[in-house]
């Protein structure tokens, strides 16, 4: 009885893949910097056409769970249409970022409420992200670490002796976007961004049935060191203006 549920589950699916070249699922993340003390984790999901008209139930049980983890995360909901949803969620610091992110994607990326408990974990996603942030007076220098764990799309395209090529389920991308220019590290495991022209920052194409990994340093402006700097201009000025010298000259 189980085993039949999870086939009436991935039958959509598989009938979507079957006649489409396209993911049933695009998946964009980002992670929007705009002072060191303020940002926003947003997120794009759009369902095809064909897994929606397949498998509709499914489709919008699991819509619904995403726009409820953004609401309990303080997040803002924008529906595009009954497909496509844009969720945006703000944080504070690094550390916020790290507890948000890492609360909103320890969970499924495809629709799962027909799946029995015992194989729910076939498909859930583990996700880490860190960030490291040094204050320099006039600059911030942040440290961003992610790893997210995309294994489980290997093991769904595979059940029930059913291949299926796990970037055909969901396209997946990353984007991080700062005031100011970003860099990614590069080490022997780390994903590359890719050349994208149409967004702004950097973009990592994530890749399903693998763990994907991605290091980028950025620097952003510290209002706290550029306030104090400009509080003794303006003190020195004022002293100027009133004494015609510079303070401890005789």
């Amino acid at each position: 009885m189980k085993k039949s549920k999870f086939v009436r589950f991935l039958l959509p699916i598989v009938l979507c893949l079957a006649t489409l070249l396209t993911s049933c699922v695009d998946y964009d993340v980002g992670v929007d910097f705009t002072t060191p003390y303020s940002g926003e984790i947003t997120q794009h999901i759009k369902v095809s056409d064909k897994l929606s008209n397949l498998a509709p139930s499914d489709t919008k049980r699991w819509l619904n769970s995403l726009e409820k983890r953004s609401r309990q995360l303080k997040g803002k909901v924008k529906k595009l249409d009954a497909q496509e949803l844009l969720l945006t969620i703000p944080f504070g610091n690094g550390a916020e970022l790290a507890e948000k992110f890492n609360q909103l994607f320890q969970s499924s990326i495809v629709p799962n409420a027909t799946i029995p408990k015992d194989q729910a974990d076939l498909i859930k996603l583990n996700s880490q992200v860190s960030i490291h942030q040094s204050n320099l007076i006039f600059v911030e220098r942040n440290s961003l670490d992610l790893m997210i764990d995309l294994r489980a799309l290997a093991v769904l395209s595979q059940q029930d002796k059913i291949i299926i090529e796990p970037n055909a389920i969901a396209d997946l991308e990353f984007q991080l976007t700062t005031p100011w220019i970003a860099h990614s590290v590069s080490h022997a495991d780390d994903l590359e961004p890719i050349n994208n022209t149409l967004k702004k920052g950097l973009v990592w194409q994530l890749h399903p049935g693998e763990i994907n990994h991605i290091e980028a340093v950025f620097w952003l402006p510290s209002p706290i060191g550029i306030g104090a700097v400009g509080i003794i201009v303006v003190m020195i000025l004022g002293f100027l203006l009133k004494y015609r010298r510079f303070p401890g000259v005789v």
